[in-house]
């Protein structure tokens, strides 16, 4: 435990740590990162005692190990450690505020390959992001640590963590298709469903770090190909999908249709808005214009933020907001909740919605409001050129006088519609989006996009949609 580790710099990423296990993430990286923020935990904490960290883990292969040696240095540093074993990231972040604890450390991939894994981090006062990370790392490389010696014990809180879920439900009968991916979230959805109203068929409820059946992410449709064909078979009400650790929600109603996740939070946002009006609800950069008018519509004030989970955690409690999502399926919830991101909460809420808004999510995306846009694109950009690139399309917008929100990149604001350009800060890729009224508009706004990209030497997005 004594020296100093180097963590390669490509796994500190913006909102957690995320690395190629037994290359760019390793054993010695988890305990040298458990020792890093048990040390910040043990320093900010002053004279109020002795840290109390939850430690929770995913179900894939190397989980076990790496979690192992993230408690072996957080042990070290003297902070007692409450392990939850595995399961989905919500219920780790859940144990924190449920448990008192004074932070949280989950040793999860998420929906990365199976050969990938990384670490989450909570802090009970809020996230723990984007300069904490690279100050983890900081500390690892000088070896600057505290020396302690904690106590662990394990605490199960799958049961307590379901009932909370539970507590004052609000829905109606349903029969729901659950599609596990083979992750973390199969023990929670089987308690879960057992004790729910209706009739819920579970797909790949066995946890598996194989992943054998398909890629736990729900935001490419690809992967939500069997969720489809059960929804269709069992003539099911509607479905939902989430990804490795559960923090992320998709669905489809009852026609097989996918519902994303800009679609799910303007569903979401009106019981809400309804027990809360005048709200603030935050969406991402990516979404749709239909969900800020929507919200508006409502009753609420649309805010409009950064992509990124830690980014809207922080950006929820700023506000004081109860609700917020992101189109990646990212859904986080202050309201009767801890201001957390959380999918299968976010199933068992969506089945709330649904029966307060007439009981079905079918008539629900039958009734949005038709617009065309495009999927997230995303090509290779190397770093720092991807900011570059976004920092000379800003100033060429700039000098035309565009409406632009830059917040995050360049969402151009048209009469007919939208485009988006940004760098993503956990890839060395740009992403962009475009939506439109029309298809003429469509094409005109993409070709503009193009046109931009052009000038600044990337070549051109598809604009299929």
């Amino acid at each position: 435990m004594a020296g100093r580790h180097v963590i390669d710099p490509t796994a500190l990423r913006a909102y957690d740590i995320r690395g190629i296990v037994g290359e760019t993430l390793t054993e010695a990286d988890a305990r040298a990162i458990g020792r890093s923020f048990g040390t910040r935990l043990r320093r900010d904490g002053g004279a109020k005692g002795t840290p109390v960290v939850c430690l929770g883990r995913d179900g894939r292969l190397s989980s076990p190990s790496l979690a192992g040696a993230a408690a072996e240095g957080l042990l070290g540093t003297g902070c007692d450690v409450i392990d939850i074993g595995m399961g989905p990231s919500p219920m780790l972040y859940f144990s924190v505020f449920a448990l008192g604890a004074d932070a949280g450390l989950m040793v999860t991939g998420s929906h990365n390959p199976f050969n990938w894994n990384g670490i989450k981090l909570l802090r009970h006062s809020g996230p723990f992001h984007g300069a904490d990370i690279q100050t983890l790392g900081a500390m690892a490389a000088a070896g600057d640590w505290e020396k302690g010696a904690g106590t662990a014990r394990h605490v199960a809180i799958l049961d307590r963590y379901v009932e909370a879920m539970l507590a004052d439900f609000r829905g109606g009968r349903f029969t729901i298709a659950w599609d596990c991916g083979n992750g973390a979230a199969g023990p929670v959805v089987e308690r879960l469903t057992s004790l729910l109203p209706g009739t819920h068929h579970l797909l790949f409820a066995d946890v598996d770090g194989h992943f054998p059946n398909h890629h736990p992410d729900p935001t490419l449709e690809a992967n939500l190909a069997d969720l489809k064909r059960v929804v269709r078979e069992r003539s099911c009400d509607f479905g939902v999908a989430f990804d490795g650790d559960a923090d992320r929600i998709g669905a489809v109603d009852g026609q097989g249709r996918v519902v994303w996740g800009d679609e799910l939070l303007a569903i979401l946002a009106e019981p809400v808005l309804r027990e809360l009006p005048g709200s603030t609800i935050i969406g991402d950069i990516k979404a749709s214009q239909a969900l800020f008018d929507r919200i508006a519509a409502l009753g609420g004030v649309p805010d409009m933020w950064k992509s990124g989970h830690s980014l809207m955690k922080a950006r929820l409690l700023e506000l004081n907001a109860p609700l917020a999502g992101e189109m990646s399926g990212h859904i986080f919830f202050a309201h009767r909740w801890h201001g957390v991101d959380d999918g299968i909460l976010a199933a068992v809420r969506l089945i709330e919605a649904v029966t307060a808004l007439g009981g079905s999510l079918t008539a629900l995306k039958d009734a949005m409001p038709a617009m065309i846009n495009t999927p997230e694109f995303r090509f290779p950009c190397p770093e720092p050129r991807k900011f570059a690139v976004v920092a000379e399309v800003l100033a060429r917008l700039k000098a035309e006088g565009a409406k632009v929100n830059e917040i995050d990149g360049a969402r151009v604001m048209r009469a007919d519609g939208w485009w988006l350009l940004r760098a993503s800060n956990t890839q060395d890729v740009l992403t962009a989006r475009v939506e439109a009224k029309d298809e003429a508009a469509m094409a005109r706004l993409a070709a503009e996009l193009n046109a931009q990209l052009a000038l600044s030497g990337v070549a051109p997005v598809a604009a299929s949609h």
